[in-house]
C-alpha cells in the first residue's frame, strides 16, 4: 500500500495528476483525504498504547521517496503519531515515577470500555490499569484538558505543564475513581483544581501598561497589560467528532479568541472557574459546584458576579471581538501585511492597518496604539536608513486562537540566516478588512505552531 502513485490511504491507483496540485493530488477521493486528516488528528481508535505502536508501524512501512508529495504527508502522519507515544510514554514514565510499587499495579487484563455516549472510561478496576494504559486512556483527553487549562491560565506553557499534573494527581487518585463518572469528567475536576492551586501561588493580576519615557505610545488609553499572555495553536485544538451546531461551534472559537482570553484574567481565579465550566463547557451548576467542592448557592453567585466583569473588559459591540473564520479578503490582507514587511514598506504596512490600531507585546512593556505611533515605532529599526535597523525580513502564516497569524523572521546584517523574531497574532476590523489590533509575541512557541526556529 502506498506506493509512488497509489493512494497512502487505501492502496488504490492515484488518479491523474495533470492540473492538480496540494494534497487533493495525493490521495484518490475527497473519503481518503478526510480519512488521511482525521489519522492525523485523532488518537488511534481504542486508545491503546499497542494499537498506537502497531498504527506507527503501518506509517513507516508506507514511507517511499517518491513522489515528494506522498513523502511529505506521510511523514507528517508519522510525526503525530510518534509524538502521540512520545506524550504516552512520558506520561507513563513519570507515573511510574511516582508510584508506590516499583512495577505496574496488575497486568491490566481489565481494559478500557466504552461507555453509551462513545465517552471511553476506565473501568470500575480503575487501580488495574498499568502506567502505559493509564497514560493511554488519558491521551485521549489531552487537547481538551489543555485547552481548558488554557482558557483557566491564558499561558500555552502553562497549560502544558498543568496538564501532566493533572495526569499525575489522577494516577494518584485512581482508588477514589470507580467509573462512577466518564474519565474525561473526572480529569475536568481534577485540572480545574489544579489550575486553581497554581493560582494561589501565582497571585497575578492584569494590570495597565505605563508610559515608557522618550517613546510615542499615541493619543489612546493604555491598554491591560497581561505578561503572561500566549497564544495557542490551531493544529493543537481538539477535533471535533461529531458536527457542532453553529452556535457551539462559534462560542468554542470565541471563547479561545485573545480578546475572551485577556478578558477573563480579569476575574479572580474561583469566579473564572465557574464561567468556565458553566459558560464555556455547559456543566450544570450542580456538576460544577461538585468539581469545586462548594454549594450550588455559591456556584450562582459566583457566576452572577463574573458576568459583569466580563462584559466590562470586552468590547462594547460583540461583532467587535468575535473574529469567526477569516474571510478571503483578511488572507488577502495577511499576504499583503507580510509582503510589506518583506519589503520594509511602511507605507504599504499603515495602509493595512486601522486608524486607531493596538499593539501589545507581552510580556515586553511596549505598547501603542493609533496608526502612527506604531509605525513610528517600527521605523527605528526597520528603516535600512536608521542606525538601529536591525535586518532584513521574511514571513510565514500561521494560526492561533482561531485567528490569523504570522511568523517573523530576522536577518540581522552581515549574517545569513534568517532566524525566528516575533508572533503575530492579528485581529480584524469588524466589517473590513483592516488590521485593529496585533499582539506580538516572543518566539520561543514557534515550533508549537509548526514554524522552524530559522529560515
Amino acid at each position: 500500500m502506498g506506493g509512488p502513485d497509489s493512494c497512502p490511504v487505501c492502496g488504490r491507483p492515484l488518479p491523474a495528476r495533470a492540473g492538480r496540485t496540494g494534497r487533493s493530488s495525493v490521495y484518490c477521493s475527497a473519503a481518503c483525504r478526510q480519512k488521511a486528516y482525521r489519522e492525523r488528528r485523532e488518537p488511534v481508535a481504542g486508545g491503546g498504547v499497542r494499537e498506537l505502536i502497531e498504527d506507527i508501524g503501518r506509517r513507516a512501512g508506507r514511507l517511499v521517496p517518491q513522489p515528494p508529495a506522498v513523502l511529505y504527508d506521510t511523514v507528517t502522519e508519522l510525526s503525530a503519531s510518534v509524538a502521540r507515544l512520545r506524550r504516552v510514554a512520558r506520561t507513563a514514565r513519570d507515573t511510574a515515577e511516582d508510584s508506590v510499587t516499583p512495577t505496574s499495579v496488575t497486568e491490566a487484563q481489565a481494559a478500557v470500555t466504552e461507555v453509551p455516549d462513545g465517552v471511553t472510561e476506565a473501568p470500575a478496576g480503575v487501580t488495574e490499569l498499568t502506567e502505559t494504559d493509564f497514560a493511554a486512556l488519558t491521551e485521549r483527553h489531552r487537547r481538551e484538558i489543555q485547552v481548558h487549562c488554557y482558557r483557566m491560565t491564558g499561558s500555552y506553557d502553562e497549560a502544558e505543564d498543568l496538564v501532566q499534573e493533572t495526569f499525575l494527581r489522577a494516577w494518584r487518585a485512581r482508588d477514589g475513581f470507580q467509573g462512577r463518572a466518564s474519565a474525561r469528567t473526572w480529569l475536568y475536576r481534577i485540572a480545574t483544581n489544579a489550575c486553581l492551586d497554581f493560582q494561589r501561588r501565582t497571585a497575578r493580576r492584569p494590570r495597565r501598561y505605563e508610559p515608557i519615557p522618550g517613546m510615542n505610545h499615541g493619543e489612546g488609553e493604555p491598554p491591560a497589560r497581561i505578561t503572561w499572555l500566549q497564544p495557542y495553536p490551531d493544529d493543537e485544538l481538539p477535533v471535533v467528532e461529531a458536527p457542532e451546531q453553529p452556535e457551539t461551534a462559534a462560542l468554542s472559537r470565541e471563547t479561545l479568541e485573545l480578546v475572551f482570553l485577556a478578558a477573563i484574567q480579569h476575574l479572580p481565579p474561583r469566579r473564572r472557574a465557574v464561567l468556565i465550566l458553566r459558560d464555556v463547557l455547559g456543566l450544570t451548576a450542580a456538576e460544577t459546584a461538585e468539581a469545586l467542592g462548594t454549594s450550588v448557592a455559591s456556584v450562582n453567585s459566583a457566576l452572577q458576579r463574573a458576568r459583569p466583569v466580563l462584559r466590562e473588559h470586552l468590547p462594547r459591540e460583540r461583532a467587535d471581538w468575535r473574529a469567526g473564520e477569516p474571510t478571503e479578503g483578511q488572507r488577502a490582507v495577511l499576504e499583503r501585511y507580510m509582503a510589506a514587511v518583506g519589503r520594509l514598506d511602511f507605507d504599504a504596512m499603515a495602509a493595512l492597518l486601522t486608524e486607531d490600531v493596538t499593539l501589545t507585546m507581552p510580556p515586553n512593556p511596549f505598547w501603542f496604539v493609533g496608526r502612527d505611533a506604531l509605525v513610528d515605532f517600527v521605523r527605528v529599526s526597520l528603516d535600512p536608513a536608521s542606525p538601529m535597523f536591525i535586518g532584513h525580513w521574511r514571513s510565514l502564516p500561521a494560526r492561533a486562537n482561531g485567528q490569523l497569524a504570522v511568523g517573523h523572521y530576522i536577518r540581522r546584517p552581515g549574517t545569513s540566516v534568517h532566524r525566528a523574531q516575533v508572533l503575530d497574532v492579528l485581529r480584524f476590523a469588524a466589517g473590513e478588512d483592516r488590521i485593529a489590533e496585533i499582539t506580538s509575541f516572543e518566539p520561543h512557541l514557534f515550533p508549537a505552531f509548526g514554524l522552524p526556529l530559522r529560515l
